[in-house]
């Protein structure tokens, strides 16, 4: 058994001895229970020791009777201590005969968030695929434009080379 954090002296605990032994000369039969009350030291004497032993045995006999029930056995501290903690959840069984299918669970605020912000750019890429959304024309503008630039500079080039052979040609003649 735990003593705390120090521990005691190897020699062990001090055993006094009550009036009535020292009277008698009877071989000495040491006391390891010292109860300290208001009354200050008092030696236990050897027919309450008894009694104690008896009570101890029927408690544990009756905690033997006990552990048959269907009580469920706690751990650490648990069942020394009686809890009162509100934030407490305990589990709750549910047999699969009594499970509701049909009963549909209530998101949290931030689960309820996220599925409205995904739906949200769901919406928001599927109007940008038709080209209804403003950023969507812009981009869309961009890219006529780079097209007819495109376009533009594949036609000048076109005129250059042709250009460029008729020199040659010339040249040549």
């Amino acid at each position: 058994m735990g003593r705390g954090k120090f521990k005691g002296k190897p020699t062990g605990r001090r055993n006094f001895s009550t009036p009535e032994e020292i009277g008698n000369d009877a071989p000495l039969r040491p006391f390891p229970f010292i109860s300290f009350g208001f009354g200050g030291i008092r030696c236990r004497n050897i027919a309450e020791e008894e009694v104690e032993e008896e009570e101890r045995e029927e408690s544990e006999e009756e905690e033997s009777e006990d552990e048959s029930d269907d009580k469920p056995k706690h751990k650490g501290t648990e069942g020394l201590i009686q809890i009162e903690n509100p934030n407490l959840v305990k589990a709750k069984n549910i047999k699969a005969k009594e499970v509701d299918l049909g009963k549909t669970t209530e998101l949290s605020r931030r689960e309820r968030e996220e599925l409205e912000k995904q739906k949200a750019h769901e919406r928001y890429m599927k109007l940008q695929e038709q080209g209804k959304t403003e950023q969507s024309r812009k981009d869309l503008e961009r890219l006529a434009l780079i097209r007819q630039q495109r376009a533009d500079a594949a036609k000048k080039r076109e005129e250059e080379k042709a250009a460029k052979e008729q020199r040659k040609a010339e040249a040549r003649k």
